[in-house]
Parts: structure tokens; sequence; C-alpha cells
């Protein structure tokens, strides 16, 4: 397992990030031409950041490797929106170390579940991290599984600081 440090992304990081979410949506041969004719889809839009709601992983010598993005889907329940790792640090362990990182921040706050729409490629992936199928969902690119992760109920009650995880 490669290892990383996890924080809080920071407008400083959004040409990394970018950058890292284009080379890892091309990384996929099924999606490329798609991509490729919808420019807008290869775009990462600078929301999430400035709202607090994407954790990046960084390798030891400062790269970013990966990151992930959250968005409160009511009060205890979080849709993972994006999970992209670097193609040369795939099967590494980073997906699943930022996973356990939202996780672990999401169960302190008391949410509840987790879910995704997830690339049919990586439901592999989210299976082996505890993500069970709901149903499927229509996409822009087809459709995809749609996925949901239970957190265990520690008891956590009260404020939820979605925006807050860290």
């Amino acid at each position: 397992m490669t290892a990383i440090e996890i924080r809080t992304g920071a407008p400083g990081d959004l040409t990394a990030l970018r950058r890292l979410f284009r080379r890892s949506s091309l990384s996929v041969e099924a999606f490329r031409e798609a991509l490729l004719a919808d420019p807008e889809a290869l775009e990462l839009s600078d929301t999430a950041v400035a709202e607090g709601r994407t954790r990046v992983a960084v390798a030891a010598d400062g790269a970013i490797v990966g990151f992930i993005t959250f968005l409160p889907l009511g009060a205890l329940v979080l849709e993972l929106e994006d999970l992209f790792v670097d193609p040369d640090r795939m099967r590494q362990g980073v997906a699943r170390q930022l996973v356990d990182d939202l996780t672990t921040a999401a169960k302190r706050d008391g949410i509840t579940s987790i879910e995704v729409t997830a690339n049919p490629y990586a439901v592999a992936f989210y299976r082996s991290v505890g993500f069970v199928h709901m149903r499927d969902t229509d996409t822009k690119f087809g459709p995809a599984p749609r996925m949901r992760l239970l957190l265990a109920d520690d008891g956590a009650a009260g404020a939820i600081q979605h925006a807050g995880l860290s």
C-alpha cells in the first residue's frame, strides 16, 4: 500500500487535481472516445474544493496522487461524487485509503450511509470496500450502478458538519 497523507483540498491544488482528473478519466479506454467528444465532461469544477468537500491523497514527494469529493444528500447521507487516482498509482491502495478517510469522518459526524453512482469498471472496487448495489441509473454515458455503503451506527447524534469533514 502506498504511503500517503490525506488532507482537505485547497485552491492551490486545482491545477494538479484537474490534470489528475483528466488523466485518470482518459485511462479507461472504453470511455476515452465518448469523453474526448464531450470536453465539458473532462473539466473539474472548483466548487467541491471551494466548499471544503475535497480530500486529496499526497505522496511522500508532495505529488497529489488521488482525490475524493463528497456532497451531502440530506442530514444522514453523503454522495461520493468523485474518486480518482493517478493511473501510475492505481492498485496501490490510494482509493481505499481515500474511502476509509471519508467513512471515518462521516461516521464521526453521524452520517449513516454513503452513496455513489459507480463507473461500471469500478464496481468490484466499491464492493471490496463494502458498497452494495441498490439499482441501476441512467447517466450521460449510459446506465451505471447506484451503490450504497451503510456505516455502522456508533450512537453518534447531534450536529452534522458535512463540509467540515476532516
